[in-house]
């Protein structure tokens, strides 16, 4: 599922190569025809956006966005684990499932960020993928909702991850835990603090089991 690698590269820090060459992207969303019109429509307008925004100001974006935001941070197990010890068995027991398969991370990222998770499920086989993709899709509806609710162009892409999951999202589940989250930080110190606060859900997610390629994740 290419569309899932398209979403994952939207997803990630900024480059001038993706900037330069997003009609490339739009091409693999428009050939594989996975998403409804409306969601797709949406997405080639985040597109158009990211093609023409100031560089660095796309990525100050991005900064401000998933770094300075524990509730849109892109870490998934941060939203279920937090900080404690089981976030760090969950990391190996991801590590392990990608090197299984032949996959080995190459670049400065928890095995949980959800762009290089994505990129994995998009050398999967379609349906397993795409049921995989749904054993997190609260947690990936709730970065959404978050997104939505500060108006962040970002949510597109989101909206986009619902559509392909086999799993409907728990809308109840997840509108509960936005209004749960802690208010968003105004300082660097309440920064600091809210990444101490607790998580968002509970439980533990299941990834992709059957990949068929063997590839770096890069």
């Amino acid at each position: 599922m290419k569309t899932l690698k398209v979403l994952a590269i939207l997803l990630s820090y900024p480059e001038e190569s993706v900037q330069a060459n997003t009609e490339d992207l739009i091409e693999v969303l428009k050939e594989e025809n996975l998403l409804p019109k409306k969601t797709l429509k949406d997405l080639l307008v985040f597109i158009d956006e990211y093609k023409n925004e100031d560089f660095l100001a796309l990525q100050e974006r991005f900064v401000s966005t998933f770094d300075r935001s524990r509730n849109h941070c892109l870490n998934l197990f941060e939203h279920i684990h937090g900080e404690s010890r089981d976030r760090g068995q969950a990391m190996v027991d991801l590590t392990d499932m990608y090197a299984s398969k032949g996959l080995f991370i190459n670049k400065k990222e928890l095995p949980d960020y959800l762009p290089l998770f994505l990129e994995y499920l998009s050398l999967c086989e379609a349906e397993e993928a795409k049921e995989s993709l749904g054993d997190s899709i609260d947690i990936i509806a709730l970065i959404g909702g978050h997104l939505k609710k500060n108006k962040s162009p970002y949510k597109a892409i989101f909206i986009a991850l619902e559509e392909l999951s086999k799993i409907k999202v728990n809308k109840f589940r997840v509108a509960e835990a936005i209004k749960n989250s802690p208010k968003e930080p105004e300082t660097l110190d309440e920064l600091d603090e809210l990444w101490k606060e607790q998580e968002a859900f509970s439980g533990e997610t299941s990834e992709c089991n059957t990949c068929e390629d063997d590839a770096s994740l890069n």
